[in-house]
């Protein structure tokens, strides 16, 4: 009744933890997409906030400096609204196309690799 050789439970133990860690790495691309789009989407939400500023910004400057105080301010924050939004669309319409490009790159090896 000895124990079996430690080297070969070491063998063991070492295949178990590759076979682990080749698991753990398979939900590594779902985590990174999620992270990836998250960060997408504060993106978008900047880029719509920092128009806002801005055009309140330049609102309220030139009203200052003309005396007309809500005028060009109402004014240019529609203006920085406006530009913030196409700005969020360009980023949608930009993360559309890369999903596209990776929908297509990954049909276009599917029946190759199903032959």
């Amino acid at each position: 009744m000895s124990d079996p050789d430690p080297k070969q439970k070491l063998d063991e133990l070492s295949a178990r933890i590759d076979a682990a860690k080749s698991a753990k790495e398979g939900g590594k691309r779902h985590q990174e997409e999620h992270y990836s789009q998250a960060q997408m989407g504060w993106r978008m939400v900047t880029e719509l906030v920092a128009g806002l500023m801005i055009g309140f910004a330049i609102g309220y400057g030139l009203d200052t400096v003309f005396g007309t105080m809500p005028i060009m301010m109402v004014i240019f924050i529609l203006l920085g609204l406006v530009a913030g939004i196409r700005v969020m669309l360009r980023t949608a319409e930009e993360i559309q196309d890369k999903k596209q490009a990776a929908d297509a790159a990954g049909t276009e090896k599917g029946p190759e690799d199903g032959n």
